[in-house]
């Protein structure tokens, strides 16, 4: 019988372990070490769309519809021209994250006349999250050099964690029927 060196006797101990852990890995684990799809292939470029309606309306119109239905909703205009309407409103969910949801409008007339026109809506969540960081001092003592002393405070500043277009049929759904609402009550 051979006995193994001293010293292979770490390298046996941490490719056993290395082994194990390899077959001890779960199906999540796995799936998560796999590749993701490209976003891209799931996007199927449908003719019917939540986001867009046509309507009998002009587009000043439809415009000026939207701009009343986003104003009613509580969402401050960022931008409100005369075909693109940007709203903005402010969410906290949570102690430690923010959400900002915005809608971007776009008013386009069908037809020389402009007798109709299509109203296209996107809308976009940016998601934060509070990051608390320390705050330090330093003092220079020129036989010393710096020195650096930590202070009890710290600061809390929002950093952006995320931002996803809003896919939902049903919020535009809502959205276009509020619209259809202010395009009534504007006759």
């Amino acid at each position: 019988m051979t006995t193994m060196p001293r010293h292979f006797l770490p390298v046996a101990v941490a490719l056993a372990a290395f082994v194990f852990t390899g077959c001890a890995m779960t199906d999540a684990s796995m799936k998560a070490l796999a590749p993701v799809p490209p976003v891209h292939q799931a996007e199927r470029f449908d003719a019917a769309s939540p986001h867009a309606r046509r309507h009998e309306r002009s587009a000043a119109d439809l415009c000026e519809a939207a701009r009343r239905a986003l104003m009613s909703q509580g969402y401050v205009l960022t931008r409100n021209d005369r075909a693109v309407l940007v709203g903005r409103k402010y969410f906290q969910p949570e102690k430690e994250r923010h959400v900002e949801l915005q809608l971007q409008v776009t008013c386009v007339a069908e037809g020389a006349d402009d007798r109709a026109g299509s109203v296209y809506v996107t809308a976009w969540e940016d998601q934060y999250v509070v990051k608390k960081s320390g705050t330090s001092s330093s003092l220079g003592v020129s036989a010393l050099g710096s020195i650096s002393l930590p202070i009890g405070g710290s600061e809390e500043s929002l950093v952006k964690v995320g931002v996803a277009t809003v896919r939902d049929p049903g919020f535009y759904e809502r959205f276009h029927q509020l619209l259809v609402r202010q395009l009534q009550t504007a006759r």
